[in-house]
């Protein structure tokens, strides 16, 4: 089975889908509108700048989560 792997143009709900458990990520950031269908379609590099936040650290942080499942 492939690796799912995190970059900044991976949609929130495709990263949602795959491991609800993400969502701490986003939340830990203020994204607390992951629920609105907008935000589903919303690349993290969307999402975090309209946040103000680093896309890049928010990647890592995803990425080194799933590394562990």
């Amino acid at each position: 089975m492939a690796k799912f792997v995190v970059t900044k143009d991976t949609l929130i709900g495709d990263i949602l889908d795959y491991d609800v458990e993400t969502a701490r990520f986003f939340f830990e950031i203020g994204m607390h509108c992951l629920g609105c269908p907008m935000s589903r379609g919303e690349s993290i590099a969307d999402a975090c700048s309209v946040h103000g936040t680093n896309a890049d650290e928010l990647v890592k942080k995803i990425n080194a989560y799933l590394e562990t499942k």
